[in-house]
Order: C-alpha cells, then structure tokens, then sequence
C-alpha cells in the first residue's frame, strides 16, 4: 500500500465523522504510514487529537460568507491554501472525507498527479450541499479515482455521480477506543436511557424527547440522557421544560470520550432522519445497550439485526418509537437478551476487515508523486 497519504476534512471540532477521521490518521500512523491531516479548520479548534506521528495542518480557512461574491472569495482562498498543503504533503494519495470539502478537493488536486480518494459520509440523497456544490460534484466525481460511501443504497446513488469510477461500500469500524476494557455488570447499570450526536435537525432527538415523555409517567425511575452539542439546544430545552421533564432529561453536552456513560445506561435511541453509517450507534452496542433506532437511511439497518439485537422503527414515527421504548422499559430480560448479542458488532465491524478494504482501494491502481 501507498507509504504517504494526505487526509482532508474540514475540520476536528466534534461529531463521528471527524473523529473516526482521527482516528483513522492515527491508525494509519501506527501501521507505518506517513500521514499528513489537512483540515480547512484552524488546529486550534480541534476537540479531536492526532497523534504525534501525524503531520498536522490547519488552514484556518473556515467561516461563514454574508454573501455570494464573499463566499465565492472565501471559496478561492480555500482552494489556493487546501492545493499548497497538498503540494507541500507530497503524498502519493489523497483521501477527503465529507461532500463539500470532496469538491474543493478534487478542484485543488486538479492538474497535481496524486490519486484522490472522496468519501461521503452521510446519505447524499438527503443531504442537501446547495445548487452549485451540487452541480459541482456531479461534474468533479468522476475525476476521482474513486469514491468510498459507507452503505449499498448510498452506492447506487453515487455511481451516478461517479460515471466509471469504482464506487466501493466500506462501512466504519468499531475502534477499540470505543470497547470498554471491563464490561459493567447489567445489574449494575442505571434504569437510564441515552442519545448520542450533535444536537442538530437532521439528528432527531426533539423526537426522542417526545417519544420518552410519552412512556416517562409510566416508568418513573427511568432518565434520558442526550449527549452532543449544537445549535438545537435551546429548542430541544423548552420541549424538555414543555413536558415537564427538567428532573428526568438530561442535555450533558458533549464528551470526548461516552464510553463511561454509556456503559451507565441499558438502552440507546438512535432517532437521526438520515445517517451516514452512525459510530454513535455502533460504540453504544459496542458498549452493551440494547438498541433501537428509526429505520432511516442509511446504516441502522446494516448495523441492527431486527428482534435480534435491537429494534427498528418505522423513520420519524414517534408513536413506534415510544412502543418500542414501552416494550424495552417493560422487559428487563429483553433488553439484557438484546444487550448481548449488540456487543456482536466488535467482530462484525473490526478494524482489521475495514482497513484491509482501504488496503484493496490503495493497492487498485499505481501511485505517482506530486509534481506540478
């Protein structure tokens, strides 16, 4: 495989997909690879940390535009910035990781001779990116040499932004960062409930409020927990104050490191409008709580085996979703049945079987050296 990579993001302030891109530099540094991480945030931001054999650089080219010319030189300094880092990383590939910064990407590689790899990360057909970003990919994606999506039904969308170029599935691992090193006992864990992920729209949790407080007079000793941050705070508190629930739910903000809190709990709620493929829900099963998650695309269903280890729910049904949490509340040895088997996902999405598919991408076609 190629010795020197260069991974883009935008940034490593927060949310599972800047950190598995950490996490992934990190890896890919342990395995003897050169790895520089370019993100078009500042470094100074980062709420993720690469490790010392990572080469580190921060563009400090983020921020918002009051305008469409403004943005469109902001848009130019971003590209100018993003092709000198990667000239100066003179790797033999480039890895980019979420849509808008996959354009931008592939516009400051063009003309250079390294391979690009783009990743998408959530479900393009639901993620709205704007007009131009989008007329942008469909005519930049075929310049790639190829294009990783984390689901099958993401990849029949993709492909057709793609033309020829392959198009390869390879969902997240379970990274042993996310595997508690002692397994709490169940008898020991908390009559809690917890969700996990920014606290954004398309994320859902206003519905994993309303579905708790429709089981929450029934089952007093239960709690929910939200852990995340994001610009839907203030809404997601007055419904919490709506209900009445100030005592029983809690937003804790965001934490580097869940896995003590979710070994706390015995159920996690999953209640996003679409997905990329959730590390939230992997790490909570990875972690022994049984799950449920609205059966949205893409990924709980590829992660959760229905009434084998966790529930599915019809998408945004706030209804089913307060069945399902009434049926687990209600049955200790169901959840604990569930609990079980959730841990399955350890093996199921190992480390080892995902980097080996990057080990096939990488080996695919012949590296070249940066030279413009």
């Amino acid at each position: 495989m190629s010795q020197r990579l260069t991974l883009v993001i935008h940034s490593l302030r927060g949310g599972g997909a800047e950190k598995s891109i950490a996490l992934l530099a990190n890896a890919w540094s342990d395995r003897g690879r050169q790895v520089t991480l370019i993100t078009l945030d500042a470094a100074a931001n980062d709420v993720h940390h690469t490790a010392p054999g990572v080469r580190r650089v921060g563009l400090d080219a983020m921020g918002v535009s009051p305008n469409k010319l403004a943005a469109l030189v902001n848009n130019f300094r971003r590209w100018r910035r993003l092709r000198k880092a990667i000239r100066q990383a003179d790797s033999e590939w480039v890895v980019s990781f979420t849509d808008k910064t996959n354009v931008l990407t592939l516009l400051a590689c063009w003309g250079l001779q390294q391979r690009v790899v783009v990743c998408e990360r959530t479900d393009p057909r639901r993620h709205n990116i704007g007009r131009i970003w989008s007329w942008l990919r469909r005519r930049l994606y075929p310049a790639a040499a190829a294009v990783v999506v984390q689901t099958a039904a993401v990849k029949s969308f993709v492909q057709q932004l793609a033309g020829r170029r392959p198009v390869v599935v390879i969902p997240n691992c379970v990274w042993p960062a996310a595997v508690p090193q002692i397994m709490p006992k169940w008898e020991e864990r908390a009559l809690l409930v917890i969700g996990l992920g920014r606290l954004s729209q398309e994320k859902g949790f206003d519905a994993l409020i309303e579905a708790f407080a429709r089981v929450a007079a029934k089952h007093p000793g239960w709690k929910l927990k939200i852990i995340g941050e994001g610009e839907q705070r203030p809404q997601l508190e007055s419904l919490v104050q709506k209900h009445g629930l100030q005592t029983r739910v809690e937003l804790c903000g965001w934490l580097e490191s869940p896995v003590a809190e979710l070994c706390r709990a015995q159920i996690f709620v999953l209640p996003s409008k679409y997905e990329g493929f959730p590390n939230a829900l992997l790490e909570a099963m990875a972690c022994g709580l049984a799950p449920i998650s609205f059966d949205c695309p893409s990924g709980p269903s590829e992660i959760i085996r229905h009434n084998i280890d966790g529930l599915l729910t019809p998408p945004e049904d706030i209804a089913a979703m307060a069945a399902a949490l009434e049926k687990l509340i209600a049955d200790d040895g169901l959840r604990r049945q569930f609990a079980e088997r959730a841990v399955e996902v350890v093996e199921r999405f190992s480390p080892d079987a995902f980097f080996a598919q990057w080990e096939q991408i990488l080996n695919a076609l012949p590296p070249t050296t940066s030279k413009d």
